[in-house]
């Protein structure tokens, strides 16, 4: 997965370079991001009224995987952008339980070696407005339109498998601030996140920037995904915590 968003972009960036004269005025920019993603807490009860609770990440194992993720931008008068994200999350969970576990109508003895899956795919469309554009501080706003992609499994060693499928769509808050004291350090706080008596839904990241060039800018920090949702269908709520790496290249 991490090697195919890498040779995704990259061919994405040489073409878009062969093409483009690089005396031309900068408005697209490509974002890549990669790291180690390590689940806080993985807690899921599904249906939500009637299946059993079963924390993912405290009653089985999981470990530290790596990501990546893929972001395009478009910035127009100035002060306008808009972005096109893909995020993925894949995490596998393994372990026995003492008890049975009923999940999306399917019952696992107690016993049984359990292996659980959470997928939780992301497509985003973003608008945001540069309120404030200074030569030290960004301020910029916007909406964000996020499909879900979610998977939630859970199988055993007997053969049993049952597993939740969701897509849909969610609208957040986009929200930026970058201040950049020095002309190449930084510090920039980037997110989208939304709380409804639905549910909620927060990423965001806190990471210091690098400017190398004046197309090239570097970033090294810390993401934090949480959310989830609580009704009759599904009760999940999850928060991970990510120590990210990424670049931005200015076309």
């Amino acid at each position: 997965m991490i090697k195919g968003n890498f040779i995704l972009a990259g061919w994405l960036l040489v073409l878009i370079l062969c093409f483009k004269p690089f005396d031309a005025i900068s408005q697209i920019s490509i974002d890549i991001e990669a790291g180690a993603v390590y689940t806080g807490y993985n807690d899921v009860r599904i249906p939500g009224d009637e299946g059993s609770f079963i924390s993912f990440s405290d009653e089985l194992n999981g470990k530290t995987s790596l990501f990546s993720r893929v972001r395009l931008g478009y910035m127009f008068g100035d002060r306008n952008e808009v972005l096109l994200l893909y995020a993925p999350l894949d995490l596998s969970y393994k372990g026995t339980l003492s008890r049975d576990v009923d999940f999306q109508g399917e019952t696992f003895a107690a016993g049984s070696k359990l292996n659980a899956t959470y997928k939780f795919n992301s497509y985003r469309i973003t608008y945001r407005y540069l309120v404030l554009k200074k030569k030290q501080f960004d301020l910029g706003v916007g909406l964000t339109l996020k499909v879900r992609d979610a998977n939630i499994g859970i199988s055993n060693d007997l053969g049993k498998s049952s597993e939740k499928t969701d897509l849909g769509v969610v609208p957040l808050i986009s929200f930026i601030a970058h201040w950049q004291p020095t002309e190449q350090f930084g510090l920039v706080l980037d997110g989208d996140a939304l709380a409804a008596p639905q549910g909620r839904a927060e990423d965001v990241l806190l990471a210091v920037t690098y400017k190398a060039t004046s197309r090239l800018t570097f970033r090294a920090g810390y993401r934090i995904l949480e959310g989830g949702a609580d009704n009759a269908t599904v009760y999940t709520f999850s928060l991970f915590h990510y120590a990210v790496a990424g670049l931005t290249v200015k076309l």
